[in-house]
Order: C-alpha cells, then structure tokens, then sequence
C-alpha cells in the first residue's frame, strides 16, 4: 500500500513526544483479511511495564473532494477499529489529519456529528514543523 504523503512528518512528530514506533506500517491478519495501518507505537509510562499501545492511520486530505476523502477514512477507521478489537483490543485507534483540515473540513457541524457519534479519536498535526497538534480521544 502507498503511504501517504504526510508519514514521514506524522512519525517523527510521534518519535518526538517519545513514542517508539514498533510497526512502520502495523500489519496484521484477522477473519481472514489482511490489514495494514501506517503506523504501531507504544510509550512506556513510568515504572509500566506494559505501556500504551496505539495504531495511526494517517491522512493528509490532499483530495479534490474532502467529503469522499472523508467518507475512505471513515471507512477504513471502522475497519480498523474491529480489526484491532480482535486482534490487539489493549492497542487504541487514531485517525491522523492535518491541522489546515481540521481547521476547516472537521468543523463543519455533519462532520462533527460524525466523528462524535463514531467516537473516532484524532491526531492533529502540522506536516511542516513534524509536531502534533493536539491529541483528540
């Protein structure tokens, strides 16, 4: 699978808030289909010996049409999400976007609605300066 344009900048901006990036993409197999998520990372927490675990699927919404662009990503959100409640349920989920995109396209009210309704938890980055934004859950 083609990775998206904005990878590179997403992992470093995880690498510098002290992720370890432990799957570069996250490849699993369950119910007979495969998966691949950009992204696995864990963060160990003080003396925890199991940290928190999470999968980052990244978007950049480079698309013409940010409803259809919108619509994939939901779309492989959900796949993902029960993917990984099979597979690793102690690994969380996150959809990562561009700050300009959530700015604009994630608060119009449908969409809003959507990602409430879906509990879809958010990365927030700036590509440019390889940093996150803000961490939605």
């Amino acid at each position: 699978m083609a990775r998206d344009r904005f990878h590179q900048s997403v992992r470093k901006a995880l690498e510098k808030e002290g992720w370890i990036i432990t799957n570069d993409p996250f490849d699993f197999r369950v119910g007979g289909i495969d998966f691949e998520i950009d992204l696995g990372a864990e963060k160990v927490i003080g003396a925890e010996k199991d940290g928190h675990k999470i999968a980052v699927e990244i978007k950049s919404f480079l698309e013409d049409s940010p409803v259809s662009a919108f619509h994939k990503a939901i779309g492989q959100y959900d796949n993902y999400l029960l993917g990984l409640e099979l597979y690793q349920p102690d690994r969380i989920l996150y959809l990562a976007v561009p700050v300009s995109i959530f700015n604009t396209f994630f608060q119009r009210p449908f969409v809003k609605l959507a990602l409430e309704r879906k509990s879809v938890k958010l990365i927030v980055y700036q590509a440019n300066q390889e940093i996150i934004v803000q961490w939605i859950h």
